[in-house]
């Protein structure tokens, strides 16, 4: 069956596993210190034009938002995120497992709007008795968000500024950052972004990598021992190499942004696909589509396609998503551009 369910259940680019092949009869140092996850970090400092940058190989998204945020935050602090972000619906409270609550703010299509956040912060400690309550410590939003649209250079700028106002770091959580990057709505590059938010991870288990996530502090801003914070989160690879390996393929020769492309061409074309065929879409410029069906039709479509249904929107339309990846093909479009067909 053809699978337009994630962009996470395929293996890993011919590249990335070549890589590890060809390494694999090689010894190693741990825990970071291999040649492989060295030359990786350099390369992604280089990609970013951050010298200084740290950086920390994760395994997946969950692990790595999890432990920034408890790694950023003190035990009374708390994270904002809007009411669609990954880590308040679909992280099964990992954060709060961690003793953090998650504020939430109103979600505009999957982002925050800094009017909000200003909002927020100037009625919280507005109240004379604000220091009772969880204080506000990081700022987390998506790239691309949940919903597959797009934050602009704009948006983004004016949300930083507010944390350096307010002494809280942003997050951006990248899980599909490449995805977001090539874009054809996104007016920013992987360096402006760096420079405009103090954490951030590019995502390598949706793009093209077996698993892995870089966490990147952009300016030599890590919290104190963050190594020690890691494994504390049981997230330390003592095999590092798994992940360094990955990315050293994944930044050689532009592959990562190579990819990622490709699936957003990918995307565009099976919008076309639907659009043609007479169905709905919302609106999204990355590798996440939107489609409303009716019953009917998801229950013919799915016998075929494997996609994921996404929320109700009354009692006969079901808004559906079908996500693009690295590895989609022309075969791939082709069989559901021929089951729409037959619907």
């Amino acid at each position: 069956m053809v699978s337009f369910a994630s962009d996470y259940n395929n293996g890993a680019h011919p590249k990335v596993l070549q890589h590890l092949i060809d390494t694999n009869s090689e010894s190693s140092e741990s825990y970071g210190d291999d040649i492989w996850s060295r030359h990786a970090r350099e390369m992604i400092r280089q990609a970013c034009h951050c010298p200084d940058a740290d950086i920390f190989f994760l395994v997946g998204g969950t692990q790595t938002n999890a432990t920034v945020i408890d790694g950023v935050l003190t035990g009374y602090e708390g994270v904002i995120a809007v009411s669609t972000g990954h880590i308040n619906v679909h992280e099964s409270g990992a954060i709060e497992a961690n003793g953090h609550k998650i504020i939430t703010l109103p979600s505009h299509d999957g982002k925050m709007w800094a009017s909000d956040l200003e909002q927020f912060h100037t009625s919280f400690f507005a109240d004379p008795v604000y220091e009772h309550m969880v204080i506000p410590g990081i700022v987390y939003i998506t790239l691309p968000t949940e919903l597959g649209t797009m934050y602009k250079a704009a948006e983004i700028e004016k949300l930083h500024e507010l944390c350096q106002a307010y002494e809280v770091p942003l997050f951006i959580d990248g899980a599909r950052l490449g995805y977001g990057l090539m874009s054809d709505e996104c007016d920013f590059d992987l360096p402006w972004l760096a420079r405009h938010c103090d954490v951030f991870y590019i995502g390598g288990t949706k793009i093209g990598a077996l698993c892995g996530e870089a966490v990147v502090f952009p300016h030599n801003n890590a919290p104190r021992h963050f190594f020690n914070i890691i494994k504390q989160h049981g997230a330390l690879l003592a095999k590092s190499r798994l992940a360094g390996v990955q990315f050293d393929a994944l930044f050689t020769d532009g592959l990562y942004f190579q990819i990622s492309r490709h699936a957003i061409d990918m995307a565009m074309r099976l919008r076309t696909i639907f659009l043609d065929a007479g169905f709905t879409l919302k609106d999204s410029s990355t590798n996440q589509q939107f489609v409303i069906l009716t019953k009917k039709h998801l229950e013919q479509l799915r016998k075929v396609i494997d996609f994921e249904t996404w929320e109700p929107l009354d009692n006969d339309r079901v808004l559906c998503r079908f996500v693009t990846s690295w590895a989609t093909t022309d075969d791939d479009l082709s069989a559901l551009a021929a089951a729409l067909q037959s619907l």
